[in-house]
């Protein structure tokens, strides 16, 4: 039986080599309460230098041909160079990434480039949580822990972005701004379901039932937000903001 992740991590360790690659670790919901029908496979890498663009061309090849293909889900791959993200700093640089909602830009030449990204503290936070290795050691002995106070920064980063995606990706706008909301509030980050879950309870009733139908959907429920999508949203941006989010201007 194939180990979820493998293949990207045999990918990385076949195109940086051994020498250069450090570890290569699962994430996302495959170790926040395991995959739902519709949840991508999250891979992070950590090399020793940045990648060639010879290696970058081959990743982005391969990925092309193995994501959301035959059956296969969706993946979304993260590499960073060690010594980007430690000692920590914020925003930290992204050296590579790879997923499938830039996938014309791939299949017309891009390539992904070194940048910083303010959403890696919410994911390397949740590498350190899930302590869930593919290749080499635990995560906790090449990567130091995100303070806090960046965990918040990053997480409440992309919500302008979600907010102005929200027409043609609504599931997962709503079901983002729920577990930024948890985050704020808990300093935990959650799957997307249980975040909802949790942030249902705290909405208005008249909002909850939406949140409830995107969860549904998430979960392989023949079901999706309907009306009132964007008031729900609207209404967690708002309870976001009011935590002092920092892109409220």
């Amino acid at each position: 039986m194939t180990v979820l992740g493998s293949r990207e991590a045999e990918l990385l360790r076949r195109v940086v080599g051994e020498g250069d690659l450090l570890g290569v670790y699962l994430h996302g919901s495959a170790v926040l309460g395991g995959l739902r029908p519709h949840s991508d496979i999250d891979v992070l890498g950590v090399v020793r230098r940045s990648l060639s663009e010879r290696q970058r061309r081959v990743i982005v090849d391969e990925l092309l041909e193995l994501s959301g293909q035959g059956g296969y889900r969706y993946v979304e791959l993260t590499v960073v160079v060690q010594g980007d993200v430690r000692p920590w700093r914020f925003p930290p640089l992204c050296d590579f990434l790879y997923g499938d909602w830039l996938r014309g830009e791939f299949e017309s030449g891009v390539l992904p480039e070194p940048e910083a990204s303010a959403d890696l503290a919410p994911l390397l936070t949740m590498v350190l949580q899930g302590d869930a290795p593919l290749l080499g050691p635990p995560p906790g002995v090449l990567l130091d822990p995100v303070p806090h106070a960046d965990l918040l920064r990053g997480i409440t980063a992309g919500v302008p972005d979600l907010m102005a995606g929200l027409e043609h990706d609504t599931r997962n706008v709503l079901l983002t701004l729920a577990r930024v909301w948890m985050t704020l509030d808990t300093g935990t980050v959650a799957a997307k379901d249980e975040a909802a879950r949790w942030a249902e309870a705290r909405l208005a009733r008249e909002r909850r039932a939406v949140l409830g139908r995107a969860r549904a959907a998430y979960l392989g429920e023949d079901r999706e937000p309907g009306d009132g999508a964007r008031a729900c949203a609207e209404a967690m941006a708002e309870i976001i903001a009011g935590f002092g989010a920092p892109w409220v201007s």
